[in-house]
């Protein structure tokens, strides 16, 4: 019942927000939760409406969720983080291209007492093939988000299909991944989750990391841009703008590669537009 209340609410919220859809200097985005709930995606925001005076507004949805919403057309731009519901989203001709944002990496987190030994693992899949192994508890969103994929993604690397009583869904799963995590730590359980939600929470929680630097575990995020050929009210040129603000190695990309830095002593993400990768390689 609240996941489907959840549901009409996002719904309700699509709707109205859609009114604005094709209204110049106006751009609409669909966003993963995550990247929402660390708080970047209000920072850059706020400060592109300040350097250009075109507002942005988001609706934070998973991954899968958002680029349903991408399908109606409802908004202008989409912010995921699910390679392959992304590429399918463009082949079906409701994206125009894939567009590399930023980067952070998913861990998987446990009580300190690591009932299933998998603490120093060097890969996640031999973590979690442990973890059925050991029937131990863990909790997962359950909600085909750009975090849940990535997690089952790593139990097919593991070559399991994670079913049983020690698995369980959090039936508040899609509300996002901070939830989620606040979920597992009052169950004492392991969970899969990416790295910034976790140094959001450290100071409010017991879980920790104990198994990390996977290079399966990378978490790329990225931007598509509603196919304005399918769908001719979006307002394509404004988001194009707001695209281009946030890949720019001056703009966008220097305040993801500081952002969480005064809070966390470190960044929550990673800078990977094309255009910054560019700008590192002439610096070396």
């Amino acid at each position: 019942m609240r996941r489907t209340l959840q549901s009409v609410l996002v719904v309700m919220l699509v709707l109205v927000m859609a009114t604005f859809v094709q209204a110049e200097g106006f751009v609409f985005m669909a966003s993963t939760i995550g990247p929402i709930d660390s708080g970047i995606v209000g920072a850059l925001e706020d400060q592109f409406e300040k350097e250009t005076g075109i507002r942005v507004r988001h609706v934070g949805a998973g991954t899968g969720a958002a680029l349903k919403i991408g399908e109606k057309g409802n908004v202008d731009l989409v912010m995921a983080h699910a390679k392959s519901l992304e590429e399918k989203f463009i082949a079906e001709g409701f994206g125009t291209e894939r567009i590399p944002l930023m980067y952070n990496d998913f861990v998987i987190l446990g009580p300190a007492a690591d009932p299933a030994g998998i603490k120093g693992m060097k890969t996640g899949a031999e973590a979690l093939r442990k973890i059925s192994q050991k029937g131990a508890l863990f909790i997962t969103r359950g909600d085909k988000s750009g975090t849940h994929v990535a997690e089952m993604e790593i139990w097919s690397k593991a070559g399991v299909k994670p079913a049983g009583p020690w698995y369980v869904t959090y039936e508040k799963g899609s509300l996002g991944n901070a939830p989620t995590t606040r979920y597992a730590n009052e169950k004492g359980a392991y969970v899969f989750m990416d790295r910034a939600t976790y140094l959001s929470l450290k100071k409010e929680i017991k879980l920790v990391i104990l198994v990390e630097k996977d290079e399966a575990l990378l978490n790329y995020i990225s931007l598509i841009p509603v196919n304005p050929k399918k769908f001719p009210r979006v307002n394509h040129a404004d988001a194009m703008t707001f695209v281009k603000w946030l890949t720019d190695p001056a703009k966008g990309q220097n305040i993801i590669a500081d952002f969480g830095k005064d809070k966390y002593g470190a960044p929550l993400f990673f800078a990977n537009s094309r255009e910054w990768q560019a700008a590192q390689k002439k610096m070396k």
